[in-house]
């Protein structure tokens, strides 16, 4: 199986692209944050152990996004042929989460490396509004609903998710910067 990575800080457009290049190249999108979202709203104990975690914008801890990438991997890759590719969105984050690919027999093929300035990531996520139930997304500003504050498909609510918070996104670029970056040479 083919296997490419997209990172960069949160914000900065990894899952809008990963989601353009997968379906131009016919590859399976494989992100942390919808994984992560998905365990959590299911009350898996997977998604038990992250909540917390992703509420205070900090790094949910590598052995659960490791099991749970590896789940997902080991399950695309039994339903696909051997010649399928796919995009990593969010993982790995840590030298560690990169050590379980390597450990697993895992091998990435290339990198996408995306990036944007601090103040540009806070205005994008401040805006950035969900539909929770499909996961579609808006903007206030760049890409805003027909009706404010409502889906268009389901003309449901649209919420803002508490890691999108200014506050919230400060701490996640930090820990970002701090945990995430220096993989960048790894």
């Amino acid at each position: 199986m083919m296997i490419v990575l997209i990172m960069g800080p949160p914000g900065v457009g990894k899952g809008t692209q990963a989601q353009k290049i997968g379906e131009n190249f016919n590859m399976a999108h494989l992100s942390t944050g919808d994984l992560l979202r998905d365990h959590v709203r299911r009350e898996t104990p997977l998604g038990l152990a992250a909540k917390e975690k992703m509420a205070a914008g900090a790094l949910v801890p590598d052995d659960v996004i490791i099991e749970m990438m590896l789940q997902v991997l080991e399950q695309h890759s039994s339903e696909n042929s051997a010649n399928s590719a796919a995009l990593l969105d969010g993982f790995p984050r840590t030298r560690d989460q990169a050590g379980a690919l390597v450990n697993a027999g895992i091998n990435v093929n290339a990198v996408i490396d995306l990036d944007a300035a601090d103040e540009l990531i806070i205005e994008r996520l401040g805006g950035r509004l969900v539909h929770p139930a499909s996961g579609r997304t808006y903007h206030t500003i760049f890409s805003p609903p027909k009706t404010a504050g409502v889906d268009d498909v389901s003309g449901e609510p649209l919420v803002q998710r508490p890691d999108d918070r200014p506050d919230t996104v400060r701490a996640r670029l930090a820990v970002y910067r701090e945990q995430t970056a220096p993989l960048e040479d790894y």
